[in-house]
C-alpha cells in the first residue's frame, strides 16, 4: 500500500489486528504497525500517522501507551513507547 493512501484508520486497524493477536497484556511496537502498512523499508515515513492513530485509540480508552511497563501520556512520553490492549472493564 503506497504511503501517501495510508490514514489513521488504516494504522488504528493495524494496531488492533496486532493487538488482537497478542496475548493479553502483551505489547507491540508502534513500528511493528508502521511496517504492517508500508513494510520495512517505507515504516519510517509512516510513524506520524500510527503515533496520531494510537493517540485516538488510548483517548477512546481502546489501548494504553506504556514505557518501561507503566502507562504514559503518548503526547509527554519521551523514548521508545509501546502499546498494549486496554484491559476489559
Amino acid at each position: 500500500m503506497p504511503s501517501s493512501s495510508i490514514d489513521r484508520a488504516d494504522a488504528r486497524k493495524a494496531i488492533l489486528d496486532l493487538l488482537a493477536d497478542r496475548d493479553p497484556g502483551r505489547t507491540i511496537c508502534p513500528s511493528e504497525a508502521a511496517r504492517v502498512l508500508g513494510g520495512d523499508d517505507g515504516f519510517r515515513p509512516l510513524m506520524p500517522v500510527v503515533r496520531d492513530a494510537a493517540r485516538t485509540l488510548a483517548d477512546a480508552g481502546r489501548i494504553e501507551v506504556t514505557r518501561r511497563g507503566r502507562r504514559v501520556d503518548i503526547d509527554t512520553a519521551r523514548g521508545p513507547i509501546r502499546l498494549r490492549a486496554a484491559p476489559a472493564p
